[in-house]
């Protein structure tokens, strides 16, 4: 509870809250936006693999000494181009070359950090540390959150169209191949951009989350879009509270509260089909019997 006093006072939070919360809150809109289409989609996990290629690519950037976030930026996309290539030509299948890559590429950058006694500098970027980030880094990743909403507003139906149904969409003359390595390079951003807030471990979560909790709540595509956001802002609000609160990792309680989220929509979902069913079970007895009066 001390750190609440120590919220109260402005330099705590023009120089380390503020920052946090405009990084976190941009972020998490745009991990809800394309979480949806990955989802749907059945690329869950490539949030995660790309986040291990990212981890990886932060190791050699500071054992090098060359700045980690504009270094790993463009490497990750790179990496999610040979991803999505990989699914398309190789006979390696998708989650497979996930694994492959990822786990290699995370392989790398621990010998890189290892080597060079760096293991502690880079632990933050496995587990996140909001709180730590500078202001170069919370003005770039409001800059390419911005720049991915835009784009991923801009594109809206095009995606959509995408996200459904690939085989529909080529019919119809869509360049599906480049609109899925759109999603992917937004993807990418994304994922290094939430890897300062949530960690390597947990960025994947941050996409994965909303967007299911948001299905369980709504059927439409541009009503589970805008609750997926709604979701994903709110628990990290909540979740930042409760780590300056009790004094924990931000990322892990902005993945509990999300995991509250979770569990809650789905008690509600599974109360509401009981009831649904108890109530047309009752509906089919009173037609059988009046049937037979």
């Amino acid at each position: 509870m001390n750190a609440l006093s120590e919220i109260l006072t402005p330099e705590y939070w023009s120089v380390i809250l503020l920052p946090a919360l405009i990084a976190g809150i941009a972020v998490s809109f745009c991990s809800s936006l394309l979480g949806v289409s990955l989802v749907l989609k059945r690329c869950s996990m490539i949030g995660d693999g790309l986040s291990h290629v990212g981890y990886g690519t932060l190791c050699i950037a500071v054992a090098m000494g060359w700045a980690p976030m504009q270094v790993t930026i463009p490497i990750v996309i790179v990496a999610a181009y040979i991803l999505l290539r990989l699914s398309e030509t190789s006979r390696v299948q998708g989650d497979t070359a996930i694994a492959l890559f990822s786990t290699s590429a995370l392989a790398i950058g621990i010998l890189a950090s290892s080597k060079a006694n760096l293991t502690t500098d880079v632990s933050h970027y496995m587990f996140g540390s909001i709180l730590a980030m500078s202001r170069g880094d919370v003005i770039l990743s409001v800059v390419l959150s911005i720049c991915v909403i835009l784009v991923y507003l801009l594109f809206y139906d095009k995606i959509f169209a995408v996200t459904f149904d690939e085989n529909f969409a080529r019919a119809t003359g869509l360049n599906v191949r480049f609109y899925n390595l759109l999603i992917a390079v937004l993807t990418a951003v994304t994922v290094v951009l939430g890897m300062m807030m949530m960690g390597a471990l947990l960025i994947s979560s941050l996409m994965i989350f909303p967007a299911v909790t948001a299905m369980k709540l709504c059927k439409r595509f541009r009503s589970v879009m805008i609750a997926s956001v709604v979701i994903s802002v709110v628990c990290f609000l909540c979740g930042l509270l409760l780590s300056l609160c009790w004094d924990t990792a931000v990322g892990a309680s902005v993945i509990a509260m999300n995991l509250l989220a979770f569990t809650t929509a789905s008690v509600n979902g599974a109360l509401r089909n009981a009831r649904v069913k108890r109530l047309q079970e009752q509906e089919q007895e009173e037609t059988w019997q009046t049937e037979n009066c």
